[in-house]
């Protein structure tokens, strides 16, 4: 049971990033509004719990969150990518070596092939060879993303 919606696998977490001021989930729907639903329920839990313990009322988050249908395979490896670059192309972790030991994201799970019930991270993995594979695709284009952040320039292109 989901304990964030109450429904039997709503949704699959492939991969993630909790970031200082913003967060990346990659989400599976497995149920109409299945994701709308989580969110939802996962920023109401949360702002409850934060303004519980900071003794304050109202809203956390500025903006609905948003959402981009993934559509070939192709935008799901990029994507995972993106989101598992943030830490790095942020400059809160400093070098590559370092970046899958970041505690907030879903890439130790999947460079190291550890047992972690809350990521499905086959969807993504079945499209590599090995592990290898795919941290040499997510670290080749490392300092691709962090020149363009430097230079203001950096979004995602699925076209």
């Amino acid at each position: 049971m989901d304990s964030m919606t109450g429904t039997s696998k709503s949704i699959q977490v492939i991969s993630y990033c909790l970031m200082p001021n913003h967060f990346h989930l990659l989400l599976r729907q497995n149920v109409d509004d299945g994701i709308s639903n989580y969110l939802s329920n996962f920023q109401n839990s949360y702002t409850r719990f934060y303004n519980t313990i900071h003794r304050r009322d109202g809203s956390l988050f500025l903006n609905q969150f948003k959402a981009v249908e993934i559509e070939t395979e192709e935008q799901l490896t990029h994507v995972s990518r993106y989101i598992h670059l943030n830490p790095y192309t942020a400059s809160i972790v400093r070098s590559l070596d370092n970046l899958g030991g970041y505690p907030w994201s879903s890439l130790n799970t999947y460079l190291e092939k550890t047992d972690d019930d809350f990521i499905e991270n086959e969807v993504v993995m079945s499209l590599f060879g090995s592990l290898g594979s795919y941290k040499e695709f997510v670290f080749d284009h490392a300092d691709y993303g962090r020149n363009l952040k430097r230079n203001g320039k950096l979004w995602l292109d699925f076209g």
